[in-house]
């Protein structure tokens, strides 16, 4: 997960930030930013950090949490609030400033982690929502009939002569398909061109060894050939298969 969530912690126990802060340490998405121990600190460092989601305790003497609320409402980027409190009669006037949820001391971790997930759909809708692989299967004619293939099992496929050949975990089929017609088909899979003759599925890339003249020999999982990677497709290769 690239996108961390920027998280402020407000409340004027220590005891209580640093347990949040311990339970919070084990949600990969979720950044503490910083801390505030008393209202005013907490509209102040808001200000200053601009986190995506406050964690604020009801309970705080001088400006408690709703008052503080009331204040991130003005801000010119508002944070997701999460309210946190021994007390649960403050439930229904926390949603008045639209709080993701309402957590009660001590801590329960479910609780935790079901509201850490409802912060992550808000902020990080791709983990939920990446763009959906289409369900149907690649169609190849062949002797009077249809084969049809997941495209989840294809290793690669090159073109030989004037036959498309398919290579997947199991078997080998041929189509005459043009190379070109079933990239675009696969374009929603991880399919990339290696060689104006191949097209590999990368997540079956294992390992990309230098040959000579600055092009690479790759090697895919389940597979003793090694596949020729033309100079000019290695650095858009590297890109896509690189973090």
């Amino acid at each position: 997960m690239n996108r961390r969530i920027r998280t402020l912690i407000a409340d004027d126990e220590l005891y209580s930030r640093d347990e949040l802060k311990h339970l919070l340490a084990s949600f990969p998405s979720i950044q503490v930013a910083g801390e505030a121990d008393s209202g005013e600190s907490a509209v102040m460092k808001a200000l200053q950090l601009q986190p995506d989601v406050v964690f604020l305790d009801v309970e705080m003497p001088k400006m408690n949490g709703m008052e503080v609320a009331k204040a991130m409402m003005e801000l010119k980027k508002v944070p997701l609030i999460v309210f946190a409190t021994a007390y649960p009669q403050f439930a229904a006037e926390a949603f008045r400033y639209e709080a993701v949820d309402y957590l009660l001391k001590p801590y329960d971790e479910d609780q935790l982690k079901q509201t850490v997930q409802r912060i992550e759909k808000h902020f990080l809708p791709q983990k939920e929502n990446e763009q959906a692989k289409p369900s149907g299967k690649l169609a190849v004619e062949g002797d009077g009939e249809i084969i049809y293939i997941d495209p989840s099992d294809i290793l690669y496929m090159y073109r030989d002569d004037k036959i498309s050949k398919i290579i997947t975990r199991t078997k080998e089929y041929e189509s005459r398909t043009p190379l070109k017609d079933l990239e675009s088909r696969l374009l929603p899979f991880s399919f990339f061109r290696i060689h104006k003759s191949y097209l590999v599925n990368l997540d079956f890339v294992t390992r990309l060894t230098p040959w000579f003249n600055g092009a690479y020999q790759l090697e895919l999982r389940g597979r003793d050939e090694m596949l020729s990677v033309s100079r000019n497709y290695v650095k858009a290769l590297r890109t896509k298969l690189e973090l």
